[in-house]
């Protein structure tokens, strides 16, 4: 059995089922005050997820099942993550390898951002009712990541033809593997660009993007979950805006006539309205929580940008 570090091995001679596991995990995490924002948003969330991971068992287990008991080296195996969890202060998305983004689960590791943007909602209402998707041909998820974006944009969108770009090489190592594992190498093209510099005056229908928006002092005042992510995905400058400037504007000129850019912005929602008063951004409204996502068409990028 694993040696668990920092919690006693006694625990496991007193926790017999899931559901101790799991109350176990809970009452940890409560207690270490832990913050949740990379794919669950409190302490019995992660804590089913991470024990249910280990004993391999699919998320929608039957109520029945929490009483099962348990192997000593299951239970050792399960507190090895509940300690990495609490003391490491590692994001439970990147101690599985797993992370749920628009109904699919992706890899994910320490090379990109944790899924979590609600553009989710967008895709998987196929952008209806602002787009037509039997007129989305050509896609670009721009800062594309792990390639969640773009892959869940070709699940919905299957005769659409999509590009996925990114800066960091190591991020267009672990799209490859999402790709790959989603079989979408026909459809999903990764491209390594530092934005548009690369696209050799192609034009989509539709740009998708989630870029790095954090401000300088919300940098400085992150959780300790996020120093595990790469900074890169994250920081944009004193005010946010580094990335979305320069996209704002160029994604004209990489647009079809009809085309739309929708982009997120996060909490840097309002820098960027301050920063272009009289740009008139359309913001969503999300059913499933999360906002500063906004989306402008081709037309409005041409009068506000160029």
């Amino acid at each position: 059995m694993k040696n668990t570090q920092g919690i006693d091995n006694g625990v496991i001679d007193e926790l017999f089922t899931i559901r101790d596991l799991i109350r176990y995990g809970i009452t940890l995490f409560t207690t270490e005050s832990l913050y949740f924002g990379h794919g669950a948003d409190n302490a019995m969330d992660e804590a089913t997820a991470l024990t249910l991971y280990v004993l391999r068992l699919p998320n929608d287990l039957p109520g029945h099942f929490m009483d099962a008991r348990l192997t000593t080296q299951e239970k050792g195996d399960i507190l090895d993550l509940f300690e990495r969890r609490s003391s490491e202060r590692v994001p439970a998305a990147y101690l599985t390898h797993e992370a749920w983004f628009a109904g699919h689960k992706f890899y994910v590791d320490s090379r990109v951002l944790v899924p979590r943007s609600p553009i989710a909602e967008l895709i998987n209402a196929e952008f209806s009712p602002w787009m037509e998707a039997e007129g989305i041909h050509n896609v670009l998820d721009m800062c594309t990541g792990g390639g969640c974006i773009a892959i869940a944009c070709a699940h919905v969108l299957p005769d659409a033809d999509v590009d996925a770009v990114d800066i960091s090489d190591d991020a267009l190592a672990v799209a490859t593997i999402n790709v790959e594992k989603h079989g979408m190498e026909d459809q999903v093209n990764l491209i390594k660009s530092d934005l548009f510099s690369n696209l050799d005056g192609k034009k989509y229908d539709l740009i998708v993007t989630n870029p790095p928006y954090v401000d300088a002092e919300e940098m400085s005042l992150l959780p300790n979950e996020f120093q595990h992510e790469p900074v890169l995905g994250l920081a944009s400058g004193a005010d946010g805006l580094d990335a979305i400037r320069i996209i704002l504007e160029t994604a004209a000129h990489h647009l079809t006539d009809n085309g739309v850019l929708i982009a997120e912005v996060g909490a840097s929602d309002v820098a960027l309205e301050e920063a272009f008063p009289d740009v008139p951004f359309f913001w969503f409204d999300f059913e499933h929580g999360g906002s500063g996502v906004f989306m402008l068409s081709r037309d409005q990028l041409i009068q506000y940008f160029s």
